[in-house]
């Protein structure tokens, strides 16, 4: 899943492709690179990150759409049901939900022909989820979480629930560290559950690039290709289905070193 932010504060390509054109281009660049899903965002969903208004983002993303996905599988980024639905209406067909609460848009758009749903874990808000994350214990909290939210979706008629548990969003990187250890046990967890797969995207986080300063203030995004690599490489190892991210050439070279998971 290629990562395409058509917004001005996106923690490591913003405003690179807010205009539609450079959006389309860049789009288009990532399925020639091997790209299986574009993933389009109208809303930053970084730390800090404040809302914007709907008109606002579906003005970003409509036209994206529309241009992008006649050549290949489109997801929309959002939290917001009225662009989800426009954005299912206009050809996208998965929803990536860091809110994991618009299954039933999913739902509707499954019942008519066929949408999917990643259930994406997060802990408060953009705007406060790195303020003091806890938990108990972070990878049944966010298992359970997960697996509570796919069975609901199930219920209501998506046919295709993908499950992350959103990396960086709320977790300090002992909790991100944690639940990139116990991969195996959520792809096991959300396989007997009857999910399509895991997501995982750890692309250019800002955990990643603490682990390579090696000190308190983390190396420039455009310094974390090493971690993001070799975090997507570890997820695939661990069987998980799906990587997000930013730079899919490299990436999917990688993943075509672990078969049926690239």
């Amino acid at each position: 899943m290629g990562i395409l932010n058509v917004t001005p504060d996106s923690f490591s390509d913003g405003g690179l492709y807010l205009a539609t054109e450079a959006a389309v281009a860049h789009g288009l660049e990532m399925v020639a690179e091997g790209a299986d899903i574009v993933d389009i965002g109208g809303e930053s969903t970084r730390p800090e990150a404040e809302a914007v208004p709907e008109e606002v983002e579906l003005e970003r993303v409509l036209p994206v759409i529309a241009a992008l996905s006649s050549h290949v599988r489109v997801s929309i980024d959002t939290v917001k049901p009225a662009v989800a639905k426009a954005a299912l209406e206009a050809g996208a067909t998965l929803v990536n939900d860091v809110s994991a609460s618009l299954f039933a848009a999913a739902a509707a758009a499954a019942a008519a022909g066929g949408a999917g749903w990643v259930a994406v874990h997060m802990q408060g808000s953009p705007a406060t989820m790195q303020a003091a994350p806890h938990y108990d214990d972070v990878v049944d909290e966010v298992t359970s979480f997960l697996l509570e939210r796919a069975q609901m979706a199930m219920a209501a008629g998506v046919r295709e629930v993908w499950v992350d548990p959103g990396i960086g969003f709320g977790k300090t990187m002992a909790h991100n560290l944690s639940l990139l250890h116990h991969l195996p046990e959520l792809v096991a967890a959300a396989e007997a559950a009857g999910c399509a797969g895991v997501v995982v995207g750890t692309s250019r986080k800002r955990f990643l690039g603490l682990l390579a300063s090696g000190v308190d203030e983390p190396s420039p995004v455009d310094d974390r290709l090493e971690g993001s690599l070799a975090t997507a490489a570890l997820a695939l190892v661990s069987g998980v289905s799906m990587v997000r991210v930013h730079d899919v050439s490299v990436t999917a070279q990688a993943a075509r070193l672990y078969g049926p998971a690239a």
